[in-house]
């Protein structure tokens, strides 16, 4: 491969890629909370601007890296000698980012990377990273230059439903495609299992570690969504949610509230595990999903876990367990979402439905305010989120490495 991002750094003041500045490529706007190595906005920025591998094949970067945009500069930061390396500009405002200087939008899509930073969290362990304020200044820079363009932000909408109802809400009124989520329901599956679009689900649970904060569970929803959205009806929405802790939560599975033996099947599907503590041994949360067609999910955050796993039963089937896997050495779990970003881009099309985010955030929150009030089911009527889930799910092809 050619020098590629720790050349650049190392080299610091390099003089700017030849044809950076062809006009040829579409252009993206980048807006980041912080910007160091193995940040988020690393595994998506600095792959927009190197390209990136998927399994064993390697795509060129299609745009142009126009502007960037920083709310907090890390000790560590890589954000600006990238902007000296690849010529282009640091911004002082996410305006600035998105007009280029001409007063009005002059790119053709904006990648939000809202995620590492020094930013706070309530008491219901959320964190309250500004993604809705950073969204909200590009949908001003749209409503201004009556011009929009693609977007895509990363992780969930926003920490508050309200919030990310608007935002959603937003994309529909001035008819910009949006794409948000994680990185885990597009990663490489081992096995390569999908649920067939319109399968019958008798259960389904996901399975993380022990990042029990909203971002870490949002991880472990999600992928959870990712399977059971393609169940036999389509998506209909969230009517409740309950988010249970230790020893309730392996009562709740004596009680058969949630099937014991399909977390069984999601373990066994792990590359990684090495603990040899039984579940029960281990400290967990568990959240309940309860949808308005009257199928019922869970996701289980154990302290031992390393690995992202999800086990589905369809009626009358044996179970399937799969593994989400991440490549830890290389990030590479993000190169299928940052696929996904330069689809949405080039086509108009999102290659991942945003109301599958939309409906995740939702129940997040649910899920954090019922952890919040010691395990309270909590009604979600909001959560009337239809959707169809694709043919043919996204996520990545080979085994990853």
């Amino acid at each position: 491969m050619n020098m590629r991002r720790r050349e650049f750094i190392a080299a610091s003041a390099a003089a700017p890629l030849a044809g950076a500045q062809s006009g040829k490529k579409k252009r993206i706007a980048c807006i980041s909370s912080t910007y160091h190595v193995r940040s988020h906005s690393d595994n998506f920025i600095t792959r927009l601007l190197e390209g990136y591998w998927i399994h064993e094949k390697y795509y060129e970067p299609q745009f142009e890296v126009a502007s960037l945009w920083m709310d907090q500069v890390h000790p560590g930061d890589i954000g600006h000698r990238l902007s000296k390396a690849y010529g282009f500009p640091v911004t002082k405002s996410i305006a600035d980012a998105l007009t280029l200087g001409t007063g009005k939008l002059a790119v053709d899509g904006v990648v939000i990377v809202c995620e590492h930073g020094n930013y706070p969290t309530n008491e219901k362990d959320q964190h309250l990273y500004p993604r809705y304020e950073f969204f909200e200044q590009v949908v001003n820079v749209f409503k201004s230059s009556r011009r929009s363009c693609p977007v895509f932000t990363d992780k969930h909408l926003s920490w508050d439903w309200k919030k990310a109802k608007q935002m959603y809400d937003w994309s529909k009124e001035l008819k910009f495609p949006l794409m948000a989520g994680s990185s885990v329901p597009v990663t490489f599956r081992r096995p390569a299992y999908d649920v067939p679009l319109g399968t019958e689900l008798e259960s389904a649970i996901s399975v993380g570690g022990g990042w029990v904060g909203d971002g870490g569970l949002f991880h472990v929803l999600e992928t959870l969504q990712g399977f059971v959205e393609r169940r036999k009806g389509g998506e209909v929405g969230v009517r409740a949610v309950q988010t249970l802790k230790n020893d309730e939560v392996w009562k709740a599975a004596q009680q058969g509230v949630w099937d014991r033996s399909l977390l069984d099947t999601a373990l066994n599907a792990s590359q990684r595990r090495t603990s040899k503590q039984r579940p029960e041994e281990m400290k967990s949360v568990l959240g309940l999903i309860e949808y308005r067609d009257g199928f019922k999910g869970a996701l289980i955050a154990l302290s031992g876990g390393s690995d992202y796993l999800a086990a589905v039963k369809p009626q009358g089937r044996p179970a399937q367990g799969v593994c989400c896997y991440i490549p830890i050495e290389n990030s590479n779990n993000f190169s299928m979402l940052v696929h996904g970003i330069t689809q949405m881009i080039a086509t108009g099309k999102p290659a991942i439905t945003v109301e599958r985010t939309l409906l995740v955030s939702g129940a997040l929150q649910g899920l954090m305010e019922s952890g919040y009030q010691k395990g309270k089911r909590i009604e979600t009527p909001e959560l009337k989120v239809v959707y169809k889930a694709p043919a043919k799910g996204w996520w990545a092809p080979g085994i990853g490495s």
